[in-house]
């Protein structure tokens, strides 16, 4: 079986409060976008795993797609699985490409081995493996609180606009070291009511908290998010904790300035 676990961006990220479970309290958008991996799983003589693609930022033992297999064989009996990971989906880029690949692995887990798992025990199953896992099952946008892992369905669509995502070549991010030098705050507006208001007015009002830390530490960041600016982009954003930045546009155009530092440059039609 093969499945094509996607990217998300984050509209906004506000960081709250640090938890005692060492976990900090959040408020962000979710968004879906096809940006994909693909995923096999096949029936063998004996456990494997291979990856193409991308590299990897860890030892196939800690990859997450593999751990949330590990999780799943502990408590269903499972056949032995050969495992593939097509990696397109940048790591360290605050696309959840991890969490994803995770998630992924339970749906496709739970429909090859007929587990009969509901999406709530999927999302619970997920929540062990990592903060952003749980959203992948469901996959539609929400306002996301707590760690991330409290949903509240959001009615939105970019589906008429266009996603352009420049993922700068050297640069990523620890998202454990992003957190220790944030100081957290409480917004004056909830994140939820701000990405009501129309798009134009996103500029001003919906920002990522870990941005004035992480562009200190990476200045072409900084440099980055305003080429997207200066192309025309309507709102602009660094996703997560980083390094990818994305701007969505009306229509695609030409990226201007993304010098001193390197970029990839990719278009995604959200459509």
């Amino acid at each position: 079986m093969i499945c094509f676990p996607n990217a998300k961006i984050n509209l906004g990220l506000n960081v709250l409060g640090r938890r005692e479970d060492g976990y900090h309290d959040i408020e962000t958008v979710f968004y879906p976008i096809p940006l994909c991996d693909a995923l096999e799983v096949v029936e063998a003589e004996a456990f494997s795993f291979s990856q193409t693609g991308l590299a990897l930022d860890s030892p196939p033992e800690d990859n997450l797609a593999v751990k949330a297999l590990r999780l799943v064989s502990e408590a269903f009996p499972l056949p032995p699985l050969a495992v593939h990971l097509h990696k397109a989906i940048p790591s360290g880029a605050g696309l959840g490409g991890g969490s994803s690949d995770a998630a992924f692995m339970l749906k496709l887990l739970n429909e090859l081995g007929k587990l009969h798992l509901s999406a709530n025990e999927l999302e619970r199953m997920a929540s062990r493996l990592g903060a952003d896992c749980p959203f992948f099952i469901r996959n539609a946008p929400v306002v996301a609180s707590g760690t991330g892992n409290i949903f509240e369905p959001l009615d939105l669509s970019l589906a008429s606009l266009h996603l352009c995502l420049l993922t700068p070549v050297g640069i990523s991010v620890s998202t454990a070291k992003a957190y220790s030098a944030l100081a957290p705050r409480l917004p004056s507006v909830p994140l939820g009511e701000v990405i009501r208001l129309p798009i134009q007015a996103w500029r001003q009002r919906l920002t990522n908290d870990f941005e004035p830390t992480i562009f200190a530490q990476h200045p072409p960041l900084a440099v980055l998010k305003e080429s997207l600016y200066a192309s025309g982009a309507l709102y602009a954003s660094m996703s997560g904790s980083g390094s990818s930045l994305f701007g969505l546009f009306e229509k695609p155009a030409p990226i201007k300035k993304i010098t001193p530092h390197p970029a990839g440059v990719r278009w995604v039609g959200m459509g």
